[in-house]
């Protein structure tokens, strides 16, 4: 272990408001004891050297590019779970596609009454405040209809 350990370093309780950093070192020496198979778990080098973050050194892997001394998940769902999620996935992507045809309807409808007002030689502006419906009055005339 080197001479690092937590505990030896400030005591065997840390403080709410400490804040621990570890050098670049230290670092690098728990990856490559990870790497070295001295620790199959990153829980293990946890416990060896104290450190208390949960996702500290998986940090540290990423940031030194060794994500593949990471933690595997192995996911185990049932048939009705994946068959939700790929309704669900559906879901999403019709969704986004309706956002889009009405993102696009929406431009098309700015994009006319834009012509319309200047063949007619009248600010736009101007004729969206004298024609402006509230959404009471868009009922009512669904209602008429």
């Amino acid at each position: 272990m080197s001479g690092y350990r937590l505990s030896h370093i400030i005591g065997k309780e840390c403080d709410m408001g400490v804040s621990i950093r570890y050098s670049e070192a230290f670092k690098l020496q728990v990856i490559d004891e990870l790497a070295s198979g001295k620790f199959k778990r990153i829980s293990e080098v946890r416990a060896a050297y104290g450190i208390k973050g949960a996702g500290t050194v998986e940090n540290w892997l990423k940031k030194y590019g060794r994500e593949d001394l990471r933690n595997k998940q192995i996911r185990i769902e049932s048939m009705a779970e994946r068959d939700e999620k790929k309704e669900l996935k559906k879901r999403v992507k019709d969704l986004e596609t309706a956002l889009s045809d009405a993102h696009i309807d929406c431009s098309l409808d700015q994009a006319f009454l834009e012509i319309a007002c200047e063949r007619l030689g009248i600010d736009v502006n101007e004729f969206k405040k004298k024609h402006a419906l509230t959404l009471s009055d868009v009922r009512k005339m669904k209602g008429r209809k």
